[in-house]
């Protein structure tokens, strides 16, 4: 092949600041031709964001995007940036005789829009891909919002021919994905919006490993980067050679600009360009929350969060993912003492912002929860969950009063069975656990002290709050284990069942006490109103609530 350099551009933009993000696309640009770019591909929707969900619907939205690939394409001439090739995601209204004509479109034909890749080169747009496989799946509502293309795209620059597809694309079978042969591919460029999922980034690189050996070409994955809502971008963008070899990998959880040498890799087999280090699953579930909070918080103009400090494990491990995501001066933590709360936990919650730097002060509920009972002499569980909505009411106050995003600390085990309180524990904006298992919530509090004592630091969470039986202290001598089985044992059933999709007497099958387990099943089954409600908090997994997993309120199916 010729010299010729190609940069992976993977972006953190922003839905629908389209001015903002267009300036991060020419600023790449810009770095990349510094370094020598004759091309510089980016990832999927980058100009607008992703994803853009019923901005699709919105012809002015659409018609913005499409002025700002022009201005786009103008500017880089203007500032003497014209002669390098530039692949950028955006939608664009589908063309008219796809739009309605389409016998496979009925069911959804007031879809305007496509997903499309534009080559700019020379102030001009050389062509345009649209997106073929529309996921209608997970996260994914594509197939409600466009209208999908069905060629492929192939151009040539500087004596190499590039093709260019849209993720989803290379994950199904047939398309214009089959054509990339034929049409002589050397390099296949991949605009992907890929959100972070535990163990996905292996299956990338197989995929495009089988994309490269089928089709004998280089293949270019280029992947956004952020949060987004409950999505968070990893961005972890690669490139492949025809032979499976890895030639570039940019880096994880961050904007990043790598570059791909053609003439090193035909010498070499490999770019001169080095590999991003490789992450522990742990570390990578750990930067995915940091980012996904970091983001949410900053692309919705909060600087600071709020939250309770109960002393316990999952208020410790969301204080300090707010910390490493916000710094030390944007939270605030609360103590929220009541007649049940034990010193201990007034000092492990003091213990853990003084570790962390972080602010605390202490509100007692006492008096507010005395005036309520004097007024309702609620008994039992009523009287428990009065002294949580009164903490939630609390947090609100400071957040409407500071101008704080309150987070909500409540891990997947908790919201999977419904152990919280609607309107109490579970208020807030933003829940930066939601996604992960109580058993992980331990494993990550220890990865992270671990990872600050070998860097010479303190461990930020103490020790105590990972060590002792975990408790609401909402009635004397409490723990969690009273009313729930061991969270070992509660979290491999609620795989089964919430994960694999097995009915009761599967699982039973594999083992486990049929009468825990029905239990178990019962509790999830009756808490999907509580969850329907609940603050939004980052995906990690491939079944997270929310998006992933959509189950009816009102539902009289058992399973058995």
């Amino acid at each position: 092949m010729p010299n010729v350099r190609l940069a992976l551009a993977q972006t953190n933009p922003t839905v629908g600041d389209i001015e903002g993000n267009s300036e991060q696309i020419f600023s790449a640009v810009a770095v990349a031709a510094a370094r020598g770019a004759h091309l510089v591909c980016f990832g999927e929707m980058a100009l607008t964001g992703y994803p853009i969900e019923d901005l699709a619907a919105r012809p002015e939205f659409l018609e913005s995007a499409e002025e700002a690939v022009l201005t786009l394409a103008s500017r880089l001439v203007d500032e003497g940036l014209g002669d390098i090739a530039v692949v950028v995601g955006h939608p664009a209204l589908a063309p008219q005789n796809t739009q309605r004509e389409s016998e496979r479109l009925s069911e959804h034909d007031w879809s305007i829009a496509q997903n499309v890749a534009s080559v700019i080169r020379e102030g001009e747009i050389l062509g345009r891909y649209a997106k073929h496989h529309l996921p209608n799946y997970s996260v994914f509502d594509e197939y409600r919002n466009f209208v999908p293309g069905d060629e492929l795209l192939t151009f040539e620059h500087l004596g190499v021919r590039f093709s260019t597809v849209i993720c989803e694309d290379i994950w199904q079978s047939g398309g214009p994905v089959a054509e990339i042969s034929r049409a002589k591919t050397d390099v296949l460029l991949v605009l992907n919006g890929s959100p972070f999922e535990l163990d996905k980034a292996g299956r990338r690189v197989e995929l495009a490993r089988a994309i490269a050996a089928q089709h004998s070409c280089e293949v270019v994955y280029v992947n956004l980067v952020g949060g987004q809502d409950d999505l968070v971008f990893d961005g972890s963008s690669f490139s492949v050679s025809k032979h499976g070899e890895i030639l570039v990998r940019a880096k994880a959880f961050a904007p990043d600009i790598t570059f791909l040498d053609f003439d090193a890799i035909a010498k070499t087999g490999r770019s001169t360009e080095t590999e991003a280090a490789t992450h522990s699953q742990l570390e990578s579930v750990w930067q995915a929350l940091v980012l996904g909070l970091r983001d949410y918080a900053r692309k919705n103009g909060f600087k600071s969060v709020v939250l309770g400090l109960s002393g316990g494990i999952d208020s410790a491990v969301c204080a300090t993912l707010a910390k490493d995501a916000l710094g030390a001066q944007g939270v605030y933590g609360v103590a929220m003492p009541s007649r049940y709360s034990s010193q201990g936990s007034l000092d492990d919650a003091a213990d853990l912002a003084g570790r962390l730097g972080i602010s605390i002060r202490t509100e007692s509920i006492e008096p507010v929860f005395k005036t309520f009972q004097d007024q309702l002499t609620l008994t039992g569980l009523a009287a428990e969950n009065l002294q949580a909505r009164i903490r939630g009411m609390i947090l609100m106050g400071l957040s409407n009063s500071h101008g704080h995003l309150t987070l909500t600390t409540g891990n997947k085990t908790e919201l999977a069975v419904g152990y919280s309180t609607i309107y109490g524990d579970s208020v807030g904006g933003f829940a930066p656990i939601k996604d992960v298992p109580k058993s992980m919530v331990w494993d990550l509090a220890r990865w992270r002290n671990a990872e600050a004592t070998a860097a010479g630091e303190i461990a930020p969470i103490p020790e105590n709050s990972i060590s002792k039986a975990p408790s609401a202290e909402l009635r004397p001598d409490q723990t969690d284990q009273d009313s729930l089985p061991d969270y070992k044992l509660l979290d491999e059933i609620l795989e089964l069942y919430i994960n694999q999709h097995l009915g009761v007497s599967e699982i039973q099958a594999k083992g486990f006490d049929g009468a825990v387990v029905s239990k178990i099943v019962s509790l999830v089954d009756g808490s999907e109103w509580k969850r329907r409600q609940g603050a939004i908090g980052p995906k990690i997994s491939g079944m997270a609530f929310g998006r992933d997993r959509r189950l009816p309120i009102t539902n009289r199916f058992k399973s058995h």
